[in-house]
């Protein structure tokens, strides 16, 4: 690998890292047709500008800053219009009501029974009587309501008390106390290294 290699990889994936923290968290399950197209893009311009070495190594940085500003833009403002929201990430599309499959729908989202019944499987429902709803998310997955009947038993049908639920804190990592957990739950140091002491463990300084 020669020099100008290494520091052209090196670059974009600095800016790739960059400019991914900058739009946000997201699977890529989760990802708009949108956002898939934008990933797609500025994966390109960065293998492009690693790899052509005949090409201006800011002009790719440039691509990938300019196509994450214009994701970070809409995004934006597909959060204060909803217009632009349905516009540009689409609607969710109703597959199945009231245990009825929807042919209309299916056409609209360009999906097709075996897909449907595929993503049942998928979900655990190998009978569609038993599902009331399923409806097709912005990211492409299907989302399914069965009918009342198959709801599966809670504590509240059950009429069964149960204890609040709470999160739970990791008190020490690598052998570090965080004491931001610790205040958290209202716990003291000197409790942590009791229970520390008391298993023969030690903590890192």
């Amino acid at each position: 690998m020669t020099l100008p290699l290494a520091i052209r990889a090196i670059s974009s994936l600095i800016t790739l890292f960059l400019v991914t923290k900058m739009l946000g968290k997201k699977q890529v399950s989760q990802l708009s047709l949108f956002d898939y197209v934008i990933g797609i893009s500025i994966g390109n311009f960065a293998a492009e500008m690693t790899i052509n070495l005949e090409s201006k190594e800011i002009n790719g940085i440039w691509a990938v800053v300019l196509f994450g500003l214009f994701a970070y833009l809409i995004s934006y403002l597909t959060m204060k219009s909803i217009v632009l929201r349905r516009f540009i990430i689409g609607v969710p599309y109703i597959l199945i009501e009231h245990g009825k499959i929807l042919e209309s729908s299916l056409k609209k989202a360009k999906f097709d029974v075996n897909e449907l019944l595929q993503e049942a499987r998928i979900s655990g429902y190998y009978d569609l009587s038993q599902i009331e709803y399923a409806i097709m998310e912005t990211n492409g997955k299907v989302s399914f309501l069965p009918k009342s009947k198959y709801l599966p038993v809670t504590p509240e049908n059950m009429k069964i008390k149960v204890n609040k639920s709470d999160l739970v804190s990791n008190l020490v990592i690598d052998g570090k106390i965080m004491k931001d957990n610790l205040n958290y739950k209202s716990l003291s140091k000197c409790y942590v290294l009791s229970v520390f002491s008391n298993n023969k463990l030690e903590l890192k300084n």
